[in-house]
């Protein structure tokens, strides 16, 4: 479980929903974006449910290890997501042709 602290509050959630969250934040302030996402956890009144949070470029969010006794807060589905997400946000890569063995032999050149 993590403790998420933003914009002067905080909420828990599950381990791998945080890490995507930050993945997420991450991919926003390098393209200069914002969104706003929407994860399960445990508000600071103690109230389990859905966390709305907006992330972007100036966002200052800090996620810290907590030991919690009781329900866990990993979603599948919001966690491919927001890694959905973070990887639309990625540069894109060339595909690449595999090389071609020479049978040992130096490449012609």
């Amino acid at each position: 479980m993590r403790r998420i602290t933003y914009a002067g509050t905080w909420f828990d959630t599950g381990d791998d929903i945080a890490e995507a969250l930050l993945y997420y934040a991450k991919a926003l302030a390098y393209n200069n974006v914002a969104d706003t996402v929407a994860v399960p956890g445990r508000s600071a009144t103690g109230d389990a449910g859905i966390v709305e949070v907006i992330i972007g470029p100036a966002s200052q969010i800090v996620s810290a290890p907590i030991e919690f006794v009781g329900e866990s807060f990993d979603d599948p589905a919001v966690i491919a997501e927001l890694e959905r997400k973070t990887s639309s946000l990625q540069p894109r890569r060339p595909l690449t042709e595999p090389e071609v063995s020479t049978g040992g032999e130096a490449p012609l050149g």
